[in-house]
This record gives C-alpha cells, structure tokens and sequence, in this order.
C-alpha cells in the first residue's frame, strides 16, 4: 500500500483516478494526506517517497523542488568531508553545483547526489565499483561520461531535463533505469542494455513505443503521462509483468498478447472504449480502466486471478455486467464509482452480493 497524497491541484488530483473527487471539500488537508489507498504497480524504487506515489502516472508534486525553483547558489566542495571508508555515500541537497573531489570515494557503492545543482555528469571515472547512482532532481541536460561505471546496476536521473537517451552503452550490469520527468521524446539507443529489469520512462514527450527488442529480461515498464497513441512493439517482452502507460492517448487495448506473464496493467485516463485484446493475459491480478469511455465490462471471464479492477469513471450501466468477474475468486478490490451504476441506492449492496469475495468497494474497505 501506499499513500495518495491529495495536493491543492485538483487537476492533479482526478488524474490519480479520481479516487479523491467530491469528497475533498468535506475533509481537511490532514485528513487528506491520511487517507491510503491501495494501488500497486507504480515504480516503487525511483525517488523519494513522493515520487513513488506519483511516478506511475508521471505526475508532478508541485511542491517537490524541482530544477525550475532552484535559486540557491552552489557551495565549494572542499566545504564538504568526505569519509574514504564510506561505502554508502549520501550528498542529497548539498547544493552541489560541480561534481569534483570525490577521487577518495575508492570504497563506494552507492552514491546519492539527488536535489543539487549538478548541470554536468564529470569527474566519476575513478569510482568504478559504484553499484547506484543517483542523480534525481538536478539540472542535467545530457547523459555522458558514464562509460568507466561498468558496475553499475542502478541510476536514477529523474527530473532532470535530458532530452535524449544517451551514453549508456557501456553499462551493460543495469538493471534499473528511472528517466521519469525529464523532455524525452523518443525510445531509443537502450539496445546494450539486456539485462535490464526495470524502465522508467514516465511524464516525458514520448508518443511511440519502439527499439525495446533487446530488453527480454525487462519485468517493469513504466510510459505514463506520454503522448503515446497506440499498444506496439512489446512482443519481446516476454518476462513482462507490470506495465503501466496511463495518462496517454491510447484508444484501443492490443499487442499484448505476448506478455502472457503480465500481472499488473494501468491503462486509466486514455480513450479506451472497449475491453479486450486480453486473452493471452490469464496471470492479470491488477487491471485498471478508470477513467476511459467503456460502456461494458466484457471479454474478462477468463482472469480468474484478478484481485484488483479499476472501472471507476467510466459508462458502465448494467448489474448484469458483474458476471464478468464472477470467476475471480480472489478478487479483493473493486472500483466503480462515477459510473451510471453508483446512482442506485443499493450500490455497495449490489456489488457485495453479486462479489462476495470483494472487501475494498472504491476507497471503502467493506465492515462485517
């Protein structure tokens, strides 16, 4: 589980599934950031916990400091000590304008230099034996100069503002790759990189889905906030099992019918009309659809695994419609409302009747 922060953008708010709309009015700002809900799948591993509420849509906080608030000036490096023993090493809002001195960083594993000022990547050749690097929240504009860091399994460049993949060629032990929130417009030059697991590419300028081929051992792919237009090219990922690619332009589910070990879908607030293209699909135990134009629940009977369904802010119109999901007996949760149904009086009677497995209805865990 995870918190849903609820911000002062209600815009930002009813993107997150409108799991919050007409009821903040009633409740306070504390209240607010209490209320939890559960919604798995996101990129639980890049940023702060702030972004990980937020990173599988892409969305912003606006009151995470970001490269465009900066106005702090850089401090000297020499002001800063730096212990040659230390193998976990953290320089997080250090105001770091220029990477320089951390030659004596021989034992370092891992390396945090997130909310700085850093414009460049430099000065990192000698500290080969780095495991994870990161650099969330500065103000890099390209990736370079990382060739000598053959160790690497993990880096973070999120919210920066890169604009292309780059230079990463020689880091062939990645395994985690997060780019959420920076000006990337297209997939590309990530052919090296086979053993990657996991890709964060959420909240950039993306609108089309290629040149991933090569990552057969990628488990977790995150497109949200994109400008992506159509389900394609995702035939090799055959190991994958979260995809997340809310927040596009998507008007049709397909092309997944190679991904027979999904478990997590997130298609919410695209222009689906219709479920289907899901038959290849029977290891789904999260599908979310909220916020699209469906008017059906249909073509699911056979996601007998299904533990989490997401159809909140759709046109759904007819009970009948919950025998689709008859067949999941673990299903858990189920969100419908903002649907023509959620006008009858009976609603959480109904749904509890016709799913008695369910235990969450919407954001309210059913009491017995």
């Amino acid at each position: 589980m995870w918190l849903m922060s609820v911000y002062a953008s209600t815009g930002l708010a009813a993107r997150l599934s409108g799991v919050f709309t007409g009821n903040m009015a009633s409740l306070s700002v504390g209240e607010l950031q209490e209320m939890e809900v559960d919604r798995r799948g996101e990129s639980e591993e890049s940023g702060d916990d702030e972004t990980r509420r937020k990173s599988i849509n892409g969305d912003v906080d606006p009151n995470q400091p970001t490269a465009t608030s900066k106005e702090e000036s850089p401090v000297d490096m020499d002001t800063i000590t730096l212990d040659p023993e230390e193998e976990d090493v953290d320089l997080v809002h250090c105001r770091i304008g220029k990477i320089e001195g951390l030659e004596v960083l021989q034992k370092a594993k891992t390396l945090s230099l997130r909310q700085n000022l850093i414009k460049k990547i430099e000065n990192l050749d000698s500290l080969s034996a780095l495991r994870e690097l990161d650099f969330y929240d500065n103000q890099i504009r390209k990736l370079e100069n990382l060739h000598n860091l053959t160790e690497l399994e993990q880096l973070d460049m999120s919210f920066n503002v890169l604009r292309k993949v780059e230079g990463l060629e020689q880091l062939t032990r990645l395994k985690k790759l997060f780019l959420l929130h920076n000006k990337i417009s297209s997939i590309a030059n990530l052919e090296h990189l086979t053993g990657l697991e996991m890709l964060e590419l959420g909240s950039n300028r993306i609108r089309v889905i290629e040149n991933l081929d090569s990552l057969t051992s990628l488990q977790s792919l995150f497109l949200g906030t994109n400008k992506i237009t159509r389900l394609q090219n995702l035939d090799a990922l055959h190991n994958l099992t979260v995809l997340s690619i809310q927040s596009n332009r998507i008007t049709k589910i397909e092309g997944l019918q190679n991904l027979i070990n999904l478990k997590e879908l997130y298609l919410s607030h695209n222009g689906v009309e219709v479920i289907e293209g899901l038959e290849n699909n029977k290891k789904l135990t999260t599908l979310d659809i909220a916020a699209n134009r469906v008017k059906k629940i249909e073509n699911i009977s056979h996601l007998t695994e299904l533990q989490e369904f997401w159809m909140n802010d759709n046109q759904i119109d007819n009970w009948s419609d919950l025998d689709e999901l008859k067949n999941a007996t673990s299903l858990e949760t189920v969100y419908l409302e903002r649907n023509p149904l959620q006008k009858d009086p009976q609603y959480r009677r109904k749904i509890m009747l016709a799913l008695p497995s369910v235990r969450q209805i919407d954001a309210t865990f059913i009491r017995f």
